[in-house]
């Protein structure tokens, strides 16, 4: 990953996670290292684990994926169509389609996601 995304890595957090409380202490290190990324929020399908009262002091929330995805099908549709378009035309063996990109990625739970980008 560090190759294709420069700058990916979060380092220096480690100090904070010790002052940090949520329903899971294994995840304190996801906290942390949004805090020091200065990130608003953090993408997972573990909300439970993320409550809003935890983060708020600290100016970031916790989305699913299938929100994320949808707020940025919102914000611009044609990039995050680009986006499929290129990921479809990256699948060699077999090949794929649109079609079957948007499959998997309803298959992975962006229902209202692959409905907003189908509705294009």
């Amino acid at each position: 990953m560090l190759t294709s995304l420069r700058d990916c890595l979060v380092t220096g957090y480690e100090r904070l996670v010790p002052a940090l409380e949520l329903p899971d202490p294994d995840d304190r290190h996801v906290l942390a290292a949004a805090i020091r990324a200065r990130a608003q929020v953090i993408v997972t399908d573990n909300l439970k684990d993320f409550p809003a009262e935890s983060l708020g002091e600290w100016d970031v929330e916790a989305k699913d994926s299938d929100d994320f995805v949808s707020d940025q099908v919102g914000l611009d549709a044609k990039v995050v169509w680009s986006c499929v378009q290129q990921i479809a035309n990256s699948w060699r063996n077999p090949p794929g389609t649109v079609e079957d990109v948007l499959a998997s990625l309803e298959r992975c739970g962006l229902v209202q996601s692959v409905a907003a980008l189908r509705a294009l």
